[in-house]
């Protein structure tokens, strides 16, 4: 996400820790049958209200038949997404039509790393979904419901999936560098410390197969320590604090030790090059939140699949999630609200993650089978969510800012990255603050 606006300091929220989502991430082609804001007409030609939903990304309600059961159950409905593929051209356009209240659907996806600033500047356009029929506080994680509520105690949005955070790695290539690889036991290694985390890949690196790296990029590697923290870009003032916190030049130069030694590839993720190094097998872990193995599978080559495995990662963080939120001056208002309640529903939610890897933003859901029996092919028959579960109960509440993501890829692409190219930590980190607080309109 590389949108540049004008920071509104004061815009916050108390919620849980989020950087880039996987929405942003996740490739995802149009729908041929889609339309886009045109295409919110109340009436579908055939007698039926026509819910028109404007997503970004893979956020797969309709990849897990959920549109197609709702049309089941509610025979008078036609449900048609607009998807863009990536968040950094969806969330511009949705400011937009927020700011001129033109042109929205009457159903929008809003990502975590933006749920601040719309929360905060654009709550008036939205329908308080605290107060629609079935929706129970309490059927989402506390911090997932914060992020989209206002200090009105208004709520914009209902939570989707969360990120929270563990660790992937590569059994046989663990096994080769004489560490374990059952992951109950790989967890003993770094729990509780991301220190330990590099003690073990200096361990990997003293035995490692020829021509790989112990974790993937510099940027995931700061991304997973910041998001364990409870405090990170901004304080709950609304001040931005990144260059003062502790915590976030720990993290910075934690990550840039990790370059100078060699233990992470120089790599900027979910770049091309990136993409080579997992079908290439040349790096054995990588900050995992459930969306990642859809990412892992869809890179590596089949020799790779049933070869990694998920351990919990040295302190509980979250990366990613996203919320639906419902337009005031959409035509089906009531309408749309009923199928946003249904689509988060802890069911449903289940449902998403059997599917798609969606993990649920509701507690009740990590009991159901869906998520209790979970398996996933990069993983062969391991039960993974119970890891994913109990890390996402353990994520901490963090301060979240209107410009999150512009702090953190400027910490990640115009910062650690340059330690694997030759520069120091400091001059890494002024150029990173430079950067940044130019961005920041500072």
């Amino acid at each position: 996400m590389r949108a540049r606006t004008r920071t509104a300091r004061k815009a916050l929220v108390l919620a849980a820790v989020a950087t880039l989502g996987a929405g942003l991430l996740a490739g995802c082609a149009d729908d041929g049958g889609n339309e886009g804001p045109k295409g919110s007409s109340s009436e579908d030609g055939k007698g039926k209200t026509k819910i028109t939903l404007g997503l970004f990304g893979t956020m797969g309600f309709k990849e897990a038949g959920l549109y197609a059961e709702y049309e089941k159950l509610n025979p008078n409905i036609k449900i048609a997404e607009t998807v863009i593929e990536r968040n950094e051209n969806y969330y511009p356009a949705l400011l937009n039509h927020l700011t001129t209240n033109s042109g929205l659907q009457d159903v929008q996806a809003i990502e975590v790393a933006n749920i601040s600033e719309v929360t905060a500047t654009q709550a008036n356009r939205f329908q308080d979904m605290s107060k629609v029929s079935g929706v129970n506080k309490s059927n989402w994680l506390d911090w997932k419901w914060a992020q989209a509520t206002n200090k009105e105690n208004k709520t914009i949005g209902l939570g989707t999936d969360v990120g929270p955070m563990a660790i992937c790695y590569r059994t046989d290539l663990f096994q080769q560098a004489g560490l374990p690889t059952d992951p109950a036991e790989v967890g003993k290694l770094w729990a509780g410390d991301w220190n330990k985390f590099l003690d073990t890949g200096r361990k990997y690196k003293a035995k490692a197969p020829s021509g790989t790296f112990f974790m993937d990029s510099p940027g995931g590697l700061l991304n997973a320590v910041l998001s364990s923290e409870k405090e990170k870009f901004y304080d709950s003032a609304g001040e931005v604090i990144y260059k003062t916190n502790p915590a976030v030049k720990a993290g910075f130069d934690l990550t840039a030790k990790a370059a100078q030694e060699g233990l992470v590839q120089a790599q900027t993720q979910f770049q091309p090059a990136w993409d080579q190094t997992i079908a290439n097998s040349k790096f054995a872990t990588v900050a995992c939140p459930p969306w990642m193995l859809g990412t892992l599978k869809g890179k590596s080559k089949p020799d790779s699949f049933g070869k990694w495995a998920v351990a919990v990662a040295p302190k509980s963080g979250n990366w990613g999630g996203s919320f639906l939120g419902v337009p005031s001056s959409g035509k089906n208002v009531k309408e749309a609200e009923k199928l946003v309640a249904w689509l988060t529903a802890p069911e449903q939610q289940a449902k998403l993650f059997k599917v798609q890897g969606s993990f649920p933003s509701a507690p009740s859901a990590y009991t159901m089978p869906e998520v209790t029996g979970a398996t996933n092919e990069m993983t062969g028959s391991a039960n993974i969510g119970t890891i994913f579960a109990e890390a996402a109960k353990a994520a901490p509440v963090q301060v979240i800012g209107p410009k999150d993501q512009i702090i953190q890829q400027g910490l990640s692409d115009n910062g650690v990255i340059l330690v694997t190219k030759g520069k120091s930590p400091k001059e890494a980190w002024d150029t990173a603050t430079k950067t940044i607080d130019n961005n920041l309109d500072k």
